[in-house]
């Protein structure tokens, strides 16, 4: 991979941090006590009627679903970062074959090359 195609992967995953840490804080906050994760603030609608706590709830479970989501594109993009500064991006962690760079266009973040995913998640 050349230090331009580098370049700008790089920016890519800058960027898609930059948007899934923006995400997580609007829909929360980040917990004290565990590093890089994100608590869902509880939406509190006024009422106290078992429709509004049901609809809390909800709304809740919802939000825990999508913190959960973003917090492991984040760290998908982190890894991906790391792996970039360690001059190992771009290689599949399975067979340690060079990823597509269609791939890495697609999701910057990939750790696998096209056959080693299908493979894992039984599409061949």
């Amino acid at each position: 991979m050349t230090k331009d195609q580098l370049a700008h992967f790089k920016q890519r995953l800058l960027e898609e941090k930059t948007r899934l840490e923006q995400e997580l804080q609007d829909i929360g906050s980040k917990d004290p006590n565990r590093p890089n994760h994100y608590e869902p603030n509880y939406p509190e609608s006024g009422g106290n009627s078992t429709d509004d706590n049901a609809a809390e709830v909800s709304e809740y479970a919802d939000e825990l679903s999508i913190e959960a989501r973003l917090e492991t594109e984040l760290r998908d993009v982190q890894k991906a970062l790391t792996l970039m500064d360690n001059g190992e991006y771009g290689v599949c962690k399975y067979c340690h074959k060079p990823i597509d760079l269609k791939r890495l266009e697609a999701r910057p973040a990939s750790s696998s090359c096209i056959d080693c995913k299908k493979l894992l998640t039984q599409e061949m």
